[in-house]
């Protein structure tokens, strides 16, 4: 039993909340903060009425540390959950330690003025949290997140060695929409506009954003085009993987969204170079996220699948050879939609949130530092996972998939 503070009141946040609020066993005592609160108050009324629970809620600002500081400090929580934008890492796990409280978020830090994702900034404070005496958990999301437990899980019962790793991450839903995002905007075009990086022989190999795209046939979804892009949990897995030879991150776009973000970036509405317009100073992608629909109001026009997975390929743990598995998650829209009011990208992250959190407060996962999620053991998450919504599949395939 555990109280935690949340903090951030956006999609995944909601997911995470109702998912807290659904295991009282655990989260004894919900406390959740964002900028405006009432939508702080509106993930509490959805979580009274599915279930019974009251959450408390608060408006902070989480780039004030004082401010942080004192709020950990009035509710006690053991765990502040980080569900806000990835600039506002920093100043929360400065808040954290301060206050000397566990931390945990989904996404890794990026400056605001410049699309840039890495864990330096944030691996730099694990002497900081030792000395504390308090752990930070980096990237309890999907992917980030459960991406790494899939392939830490397949080194600990398939494989001794990981030769090749692809991350496919598939959203085959369907929202209606003619350009929006299943996730924050602002956050979602930084990372898609960002030059690829894949991992291969022992250093980042960078290429032009959305420059290599091939067709993958992705159960429950169907033939979808799939981009190699940068995505975080590469720097953590190849860290904690020295002898992976190769590892890509691939996400799934349809060629409308392609063609909006093409004019979008033409045009300059993807910029985050501050411009005056009339006087104010704005930054035209933060301009364009305010002006899309917000991934939380989503979820009850998407339908369709996700299907997120990793095909590793690697020397068999039994000595049978080379082999190549292939373990992943198809999670519904409409099933997550029914159960907490989200769709299912909001879903995705926001339960391995809840699990990452379930971890810490009941002493699963132990430590004193910075830790990824590649460092723990994966079997009692790997359990959370299908016990809570997001059930797993692994198969062997015949052999080493090349794209």
């Amino acid at each position: 039993m555990s109280t935690v503070l949340v903090i951030g009141a956006g999609g995944v946040s909601s997911v995470c909340v109702h998912k807290m609020a659904m295991n009282k066993d655990i989260f004894s005592d919900i406390h959740l903060a964002s900028r405006t609160r009432r939508k702080c108050d509106a993930i509490a009324a959805s979580v009274k009425e599915c279930t019974g629970v009251d959450i408390a809620t608060y408006e902070i600002d989480a780039e004030e540390v004082p401010a942080m500081v004192n709020l950990i400090r009035q509710v006690k929580p053991s765990l502040v959950v980080n569900l806000a934008l990835p600039y506002q890492d920093l100043p929360i796990m400065d808040a954290c330690l301060e206050a000397g409280v566990n931390y945990l978020d989904t996404a890794n830090y990026e400056p605001k003025d410049e699309a840039k994702f890495e864990y330096s900034w944030q691996w730099a404070y694990h002497d900081r949290f030792k000395q504390a005496g308090i752990m930070a958990l980096l990237g309890s999301g999907f992917d980030p997140g459960v991406t790494s437990v899939f392939t830490m899980w397949l080194k600990k019962h398939k494989l001794k060695t990981i030769r090749t790793l692809d991350i496919l991450d598939c959203n085959g839903g369907d929202h209606g929409q003619h350009f929006a995002t299943n996730f924050n905007p602002e956050i979602n075009i930084r990372e898609v506009t960002a030059p690829a990086r894949h991992w291969e022989n022992g250093e980042f190999v960078e290429t032009p954003a959305m420059a290599k795209k091939v067709e993958f046939d992705f159960e429950a979804v169907g033939p979808k085009n799939m981009y190699m892009m940068y995505h975080e949990e590469l720097e953590s897995l190849a860290k904690f993987n020295p002898e992976m030879e190769r590892a890509r991150f691939w996400m799934t776009f349809g060629d409308q969204y392609i063609t909006h973000l093409t004019v979008l970036q033409n045009v300059g509405m993807t910029s985050i170079e501050p411009i005056k317009y009339k006087g104010v100073e704005i930054i035209p992608l933060q301009f364009l996220a305010a002006v899309l629909p917000k991934p939380e109001t989503l979820g009850e026009t998407t339908k369709g699948n996700t299907n997120i997975g990793c095909i590793a390929t690697g020397e068999a743990l039994d000595g049978s050879g080379e082999k190549t598995f292939y373990i992943k998650n198809i999670c519904s829209h409409e099933a997550a939609y029914e159960e907490t009011g989200n769709q299912a990208v909001s879903y995705t992250t926001g339960v391995p949130a809840m699990i990452g959190s379930a971890m810490m407060v009941q002493g699963i996962w132990t430590g004193v530092g910075v830790f990824n999620m590649e460092e723990m053991d994966p079997d009692p998450f790997m359990d959370m996972l299908n016990k809570h919504g997001l059930p797993w599949t692994v198969e062997e395939l015949p052999g080493p998939v090349e794209f």
